[in-house]
């Protein structure tokens, strides 16, 4: 077997050289400097010669972020000494790495060469045009089928016309009728047997090609499709030895290395996913006191998973760290100017706004800077990364504690299957994976929920009541009514998560493979699609973001969503165990002792360590709370506030509330209710049955 780390140093020195010629290229062009990549790839050599342990290297490549951060800060170019220290560098790590990372040959005989290991470095845009040649061959056959198929019903009408020369001929008997009747007999046998033996080579031609453009889509697939382990498989590791430098103990969980993607996906990926990895450790870390105190392992947790999912890869990058600041996400955003300050009268943006801040460039909730923070870059670069690959990132607390980043890309881009929809006179198309069914309902099965369209609808062999969008609303911004042609409604059922959404359009008009590439268009707002396609006809198509379209619908309609509206159902023999309760409460006992009773008695529970947690929960919308049980005395937001902030909230204000304090004051109690809390438990005379009972009659 080879060594691991002589298949880690031969990684090395195929990543190295592409970061080093990267920069050196955009020091060199004429065109403006773009300092943001060139800081994103030392800070990716950096990263990359941590996980090889080469550290004069890393320290090396850690002087250069230094230098491009600090330039990004100043704005303009760099001098000349600046600009020739850089090149002095580059030309420092490149020697470094030549001799393995030492300033001199450590032997004096010649270094043992990297044995059983060949690393080649295939172009991703000429894989992706190999791709591309073996989709265009499977085209040209398809062609070639119909000319096949036209050939066969010219054999098939020269079969008609000899038998009908067959009945005619009887008639051109004699004199020189005759003669012409036997040259035009003769013609026509050895047109047809001409016509036979060119249909013979046409269908043996066909089909051997067809087989030759087989194997080149499958090779070319195999060699673009490859376990995510090769690829991030050292990125586990590196946060590990991360940890162990930093003096943070870290238990770290991977899931799913095995998982195949396009290598090129794969690539695009590893640098972001570093980032977030850095950026969890960076951010997760607590003292050991107050993990213990918020009932947590002492070890603080990351967990990494992979999975494909209808054709789409979908990464997670958890930890169970204090989870996001919001207040310090907005005052970062802020303070780069991308929202207004917050005047005392105004109401706080929602949680999922402010989380999306977290994506802008140059917003971070880092209190300090180190080797491991990205200097606010970490998440804008996922952004991104995932953009340009036809994807989405999305920023959530993480239950019952913590944060998570989800990124969900194609498995492949070098084609996509598209769904081609007409909208008011337009045409647009949608990836067909994240289409669960394209359905034609009869107009008369809408209904209405509180003045919305709706339609129940089988998805996976779940019933579900899903709101009915006009897919021209949800991109005009302007409220439309669902078109309806001859009775019927097109619609698109979307899916994330249980979350279903049917996108009511004119007419889907065709299913097919295109090229996506990520532009900019005008009249278009940019969040909402991937980029644009060109048809096999030449017809230009904008392709539309399914996620986005999804969170455009919950952001507009979140009372709706946050009701229930779009998630499947339950049978009835689940329906006890779908009753979900938000358990919330500072204590670790508490919690633990709460949740035990709830579940024993078929409930769900989630749970959350204080106010803000809570109400974090209950505004992501991913979930339909039932029922809350809160504490009343909890840090950064006590009892009484939560009940507060869930009554003033209109997508909430309906939701049931039971307080729990150890303190039985009088004046507690009727605060508690005056607030609207349904019940008031005391946890002097606490008895599971009571809170049984309680929560049996509030529901």
């Amino acid at each position: 077997m080879t060594d691991i780390r002589q298949l880690l140093l031969a990684a090395f020195e195929v990543e190295h050289r592409d970061h080093l010629d990267a920069i050196r290229k955009a020091l060199d062009s004429k065109a403006q400097l773009d300092l943001r990549e060139i800081f994103r790839r030392a800070h990716s050599l950096k990263g990359a010669a941590r996980a090889v342990d080469l550290p004069a290297i890393e320290a090396l490549a850690h002087t250069l972020e230094e230098v491009f951060s600090r330039q990004m800060d100043a704005g303009g170019t760099f001098d000349k000494p600046t600009l020739a220290t850089i090149r002095e560098t580059l030309d420092a790590i490149e020697a470094l790495a030549a001799n393995g990372g030492e300033p001199e040959p450590v032997a004096a005989e010649p270094a043992e060469p990297v044995r059983g290991v060949e690393l080649l470095r295939v172009d991703a845009e000429e894989l992706s045009e190999l791709s591309e040649a073996a989709h265009q061959v499977s085209t040209s056959l398809a062609d070639q089928d119909r000319a096949l198929a036209t050939l066969r019903r010219l054999q098939t009408e020269m079969l008609r016309l000899e038998r009908l020369w067959g009945e005619v001929r009887p008639q051109t008997q004699g004199g020189r009728e005759s003669l012409r009747a036997r040259d035009f007999d003769h013609g026509l046998k050895e047109l047809s047997r001409e016509l036979r033996a060119i249909g013979q080579s046409q269908a043996r031609a066909v089909w051997s090609a067809g087989q030759a453009a087989q194997r080149v889509r499958e090779q070319a697939e195999r060699i673009a499709m490859t376990p995510a382990d090769t690829v991030l498989g050292t990125l586990p590791g590196t946060i590990r030895q991360l940890a162990r430098e930093t003096g943070v103990e870290v238990e770290v969980e991977v899931e799913g290395l095995e998982t195949k993607a396009e290598r090129r996906v794969l690539q695009a990926l590893k640098d972001p996913l570093s980032h977030l990895l850095r950026n969890a450790l960076s951010h997760g870390a607590e003292p050991r006191a107050k993990r213990r105190k918020a009932g947590k392992p002492e070890a603080l947790g990351i967990a990494f998973s992979i999975a494909a999912r209808g054709g789409r890869l979908e990464v997670r990058v958890t930890d169970d760290g204090p989870g996001p600041d919001l207040a310090r996400i907005e005052a970062a955003a802020v303070a780069r100017g991308l929202i207004p300050p917050r005047g005392p009268d105004a109401p706080p943006a929602s949680d999922d706004e402010v989380l999306a801040l977290a994506f802008e460039a140059g917003v971070s909730s880092a209190a300090d800077v180190d080797q491991l923070s990205g200097r606010g870059m970490g998440l804008s670069v996922v952004a991104e990364a995932v953009r340009a690959l036809g994807g989405s990132a999305r920023l959530a607390p993480a239950r019952p504690f913590g944060a998570q980043v989800v990124l969900s890309v194609p498995l492949t881009t070098s084609r996509r299957a598209l769904v081609q929809l007409e909208v008011d006179g337009a045409l647009y198309a949608l990836p067909s994976d994240a289409s669960l069914r394209l359905l034609r309902l009869s107009a008369t099965e809408l209904e209405t929920v509180e003045g919305h369209p709706v339609a129940r609808i089988e998805s996976q062999g779940q019933s579900v009541v899903a709101p009915v969008v006009p897919l021209i609303a949800l991109l005009s911004h302007v409220p439309s009514a669902v078109p309806v042609h001859h009775g019927a409604v097109h619609v698109a059922l979307l899916a994330r998560g249980d979350r279903r959404l049917a996108v009511a359009v004119d007419a889907m008009t065709d299913v097919a493979p295109a090229v996506v590439e990520a532009v900019a268009l005008a009249g278009v707002d940019p969040a909402l699609i991937f980029g644009a396609a060109v048809l096999s006809d030449e017809t230009p198509v904008v392709v539309l973001n399914p996620d986005a379209l999804m969170d455009r619908w919950l952001r507009d309609h979140r009372r709706l969503a946050n009701a229930g509206l779009g998630l499947a159902e339950q049978d009835d023999a689940e329906a006890k165990a779908a009753r979900t309760v938000l358990v919330v409460d500072d204590s670790i006992t508490t919690r633990t002792l709460e949740k035990s009773i709830l579940e024993a008695q078929g409930y769900r529970v989630i749970l959350a360590v204080d106010g803000l947690d809570a109400l974090n929960t209950l505004r992501s919308g991913e979930a339909v709370i039932d029922l809350v049980v809160a504490d009343i005395e909890m840090p950064r937001m006590d009892g009484f506030a939560l009940l507060q902030a869930i009554k003033a909230d209109a997508a909430l204000a309906t939701l049931p509330v039971i307080l729990m304090t150890s303190r039985s004051d009088p004046e507690d109690v009727r605060r508690g209710l005056d607030l609207g809390a349904e019940a008031y438990i005391t946890k002097q005379k606490f008895d599971q049955r009571e809170l049984l009972a309680t929560i049996g009659r509030v529901l």
